[in-house]
């Protein structure tokens, strides 16, 4: 396997979300380049499952794109935060019900080009609702969705983010060996 040696690295920006670097880097051939890397905390994706069969997703403005997406309920892990007890407070910030069984389903690097994240993905199932209050969720709304529509959803462009898509399709596989 070839690796590229970092040379130097120099913080550029230090933000609430995300801090950005630029790595100065020789590559196997010897040659140097510089990479910009974008530092963010790892997450959790959640794919939650209701006693109806339905999945939770969730309705939200998006900055970067200018729109709402439909999305799996998703957030950073707090410092010193075990993941699990990160899919329970976000599930009751985002879509007011604690999961009562979470199992982990994988993970995946969101965008492995230029940045660090790494999502860990959870099913969430056994939901009692317990809503707790975030301020950055007040604009979130809840969408039910029956499993058997999730395939045509992604298909049609409907769900269109790379984690929610990543996460459904995981599950979806993960369903047909249970």
């Amino acid at each position: 396997m070839s690796e590229e040696k970092t040379l130097s690295s120099q913080l550029i920006y230090d933000g609430r979300a995300v801090k950005l670097r630029v790595d100065t880097v020789r590559m196997p051939s010897g040659r140097e380049t510089r990479r910009e890397i974008v530092e963010h905390r790892n997450c959790v994706a959640i794919v939650a499952i209701d006693a109806n069969d339905n999945v939770l997703l969730v309705n939200q403005f998006r900055k970067p794109v200018e729109k709402e997406l439909l999305e799996i309920p998703a957030g950073g892990i707090d410092p010193g935060e075990d993941p699990v007890a990160t899919v329970r407070r976000e599930m009751r910030e985002e879509t007011g019900y604690l999961p009562q069984k979470v199992e982990r389903l994988g993970g995946f690097y969101s965008t492995p080009g230029y940045g660090t994240e790494y999502l860990h993905l959870y099913l969430a199932t056994d939901l009692t609702p317990s809503p707790l209050y975030a301020e950055d969720t007040e604009s979130i709304k809840l969408v039910r969705v029956p499993i058997s529509q999730i395939p045509s959803l992604i298909a049609s462009g409907s769900i269109c983010d790379a984690k929610s898509i990543a996460g459904l399709l995981t599950f979806l596989e993960y369903q047909k060996t249970r």
